[in-house]
């Protein structure tokens, strides 16, 4: 029945494609013996090496074991939307939705448009590739390259639901247009993905999909190791997948290119046809594959295994299996060698650091101390990971405790409820991953939890712009507001080694006291960066508390005039490199560690302003500066409780605005970008002082 309902007209931004065939190219059949070109997946995979190695010098990691597998896959698919297409004089946007929910493999799609010169790409578009002058993300984004990206993805398992909504909406407005999704088989434990692989056969059924293929690539490996030894099987649930509806084609070769070819255009002239039975091909694949070492890595090559360019030739040659690599990829691993010669680190932080204790190292390294102290020190320490550990550093205490350890797979939800659970029968569960999944996919069981009296502690790593080169899916800049509002949840901002060693050490003594006591302990969310930070900033003599908050520089005595800046987590380096050049202009600082963020520390504010203030009366001159969003962050929690408190302060808060982030090689570049470095801070109180505002 025609649908009387008509949907608004949006113009699609994707870029067509072109009517020649890839620079790098092979043939293959369709099942009308025709042969057409496709874009060679030998070359895809040396470009994503070149990519990955490009970003790599430049200090952002890359994924090269993920879009490898897919290799084949993608080549048959995009050659045969744009061959379907043509055939219907369609351009193939309106013939086909395409969406990659394996974000992580998004390098190799950006590989594939460039063999075609589609969407105004070119070998040389993809040498900046997660950079912060390139739209070319660390995961597939709409919001900066619309000609080559339908659905934004990153998280793993979201995008099969969306594309479920546009099979849904096409069979609303009465299209016969093919969606077809690419998933892995990671992305399949997800708890999205699993209710919309339970839902689209559902509706297909009832008339409510139009016709709907997903392709998985089934490599049985995910970022921490290998499916099965690591997490559990997943054959049961894909062996399930016909009992829910779904029409399963099996592919055992998923690097055989004739058989992708066949099996995907079977798939495609089955559902346009009947519509009634999504397609699902579960595709065998090699993650990592091409190059033995990344294959046989525990991680099949998740990130890129070469840590030089120079190694990039004899890569190459194994891509190529002996023929001859390509002049022109040749050229670029000599361009690489050059840039890697040349490249120039960083700026390290220009602050005392003479007056700060210990090493650079990353905060992980003292959440995984304090685990594995107490542990060992008698406490029912259970670690529950959601594939992320050797990411959050939860990695060195699964080596020690296997026994204590648990890997539920790529599934945020689920871990946390799990924990509510061991929390329940007596344990202490310590959840893990990225802040963005932690807080976006975990607010609703960590409100479960707080409502069954079943606390749990949570390590959310990657904050912010900390996790720069995946970009804007990856970066959670509204991790404090989106969790600190939970009864009974204390949040924290951590900002060395040493602080996350007492902090997380305090919170397992914590819950095991008042456990004892027959009392219920607070959910701690502990947030912290993940770059390399000195592994303190306070003398070894100053103990750490939980609840409190710490003045941890203080110079004010020397000026007559000074500031007071309020940094959360991973902006401390750059409050007090902003320390040092507000000294060199003869003003004062004293920058507070606020650590504990949704419960402020008004006592230890009160003595910090006191401090700057120039006289009784006089305002105090205060600057809030975090990698957070200013609706619902530190500064507006800290500056409302200070106002209830009766604090008198004129001032200016640093942070990010309504808009998204994108990829960037480090941090630093994103927080010049967004004014949140130190140079912005200097700026922010020279206003202060003249009595302006931003």
């Amino acid at each position: 029945m025609q649908n009387s309902l008509k949907p608004l007209e949006i113009k699609s931004q994707l870029a067509k494609f072109p009517k020649t065939p890839p620079q790098f190219a092979v043939r293959a059949h369709v099942q009308s013996g025709e042969s057409i070109w496709l874009a060679d997946p030998k070359a895809t995979r040396a470009m994503i090496a070149l990519m990955d190695m490009g970003a790599q010098i430049s200090g952002a990691a890359s994924h090269y074991g993920g879009p490898a597998a897919f290799a084949e896959l993608m080549s048959a698919t995009h050659a045969l939307m744009a061959y379907f297409s043509q055939k219907q004089h369609q351009e193939w946007f309106d013939a086909f939705h395409f969406v990659n929910d394996a974000g992580h493999c998004e390098n190799g799609l950006y590989a594939l448009k460039a063999n075609y010169k589609m969407a105004d790409l070119n070998f040389d578009s993809l040498k900046k590739f997660r950079s912060i002058e390139s739209p070319l993300t660390g995961h597939g984004e709409s919001h900066l390259f619309p000609e080559g990206v339908l659905v934004s993805n990153g998280p793993l398992g979201s995008g099969l639901p969306q594309a479920q909504g546009l099979a849904m909406g096409d069979a609303l407005a009465n299209k016969k247009r093919v969606t077809i999704c690419a998933l892995s088989d990671g992305g399949a434990m997800e708890g999205e993905a699993k209710e919309a692989l339970a839902a689209i056969p559902g509706l297909a059924r009832r008339g409510k999909l139009a016709p709907f293929v997903c392709i998985v690539s089934d490599n049985r490996t995910k970022l921490s190791g290998r499916i099965e030894s690591d997490a559990f099987s997943m054959e049961p649930t894909f062996q399930s997948l016909k009992a829910l509806g779904w029409q399963v084609m099996f592919l055992e070769d998923g690097h055989h290119l004739q058989a992708c070819m066949a099996m995907i255009e079977e798939a495609i002239n089955q559902v346009k046809l009947d519509s009634s039975q999504p397609i699902l091909i579960h595709a065998r694949t090699v993650k990592g594959k091409g190059n033995k070492k990344s294959e046989n890595s525990n991680s099949g090559g998740h990130g890129f295994s070469l840590k030089k360019a120079e190694e990039l030739g004899g890569f190459l040659t194994e891509i190529y299996d002996g023929a001859e690599v390509p002049k022109e990829f040749s050229a670029w691993v000599e361009e690489l060698k050059v840039y890697e010669k040349n490249f120039k680190k960083p700026v390290p932080f220009n602050f005392p650091r003479a007056e700060y204790f210990g090493n650079d190292e990353k905060i992980q390294v003292g959440v995984a101390k304090a685990l594995i102290e107490k542990r060992k020190a008698g406490h029912p320490v259970i670690s529950v990971s959601a594939d992320l550990q050797g990411s959050t550093g939860v990695a060195d205490f699964h080596k020690e405790f296997p026994d204590s350890s648990l890997d539920v797979g790529v599934a945020e939800s689920n871990m946390i409820s799990a924990a509510i659970g061991l929390s329940l029968t007596g344990y202490i569960p310590v959840v893990d991953t990225f802040a963005q999944f932690g807080v976006t996919k975990g607010a609703l069981p960590i409100t479960m939890a707080s409502l069954s009296k079943a606390p749990i502690i949570a390590i959310f790593s990657h904050t912010g712009f900390q996790d720069a080169a995946d970009g804007a899916s990856h970066q959670a800049l509204s991790f404090f507001a989106q969790v600190s509002s939970i009864p009974q949840v204390e949040t924290y901002a951590l900002t060395s080694s040493r602080e996350a060693e007492s902090l997380v050490g305090q919170a397992i003594e914590d819950f095991a006291k008042l456990r004892n006591k027959g009392l219920v302990p607070p959910t701690r969310i502990f947030f912290l960066g993940r770059e390399n930070f000195p592994k303190s900033f306070v003398p070894e003599s100053t103990q750490y508390h939980l609840g409190t908050s710490q003045i941890i520089f203080d110079n004010t005595k020397s000026f007559s005039k000074s500031v007071c800046i309020v940094a959360a987590g991973s902006m401390i380096s750059e409050a007090l490199e902003a320390a040092q050049l507000l000294s060199e202009k003869q003003t004062g600082t004293v920058i507070v560690n606020p650590a504990i963020i949704n419960h402020v520390d008004v006592a230890t504010m009160k003595t910090a302003l006191s401090r700057v203030r120039a006289s009784l009366t006089a305002p105090a001159l205060l600057i809030t500066l975090e990698e957070h969003r200013s609706t619902g962050g530190m500064g507006e929690m800290l500056t409302h409780a200070l106002k209830l408190a009766g604090e008198n302060f004129s001032l200016q808060s640093l942070a990010i605005g309504n808009h998204f982030g994108q990829s960037a090689y480090s941090a630093r570049d994103l927080y010049k970008k967004h004014h949140l470095d130190s140079t912005a801070v200097v700026e922010a109180t020279t206003k202060l002082l003249k009595g302006n505002t931003l």
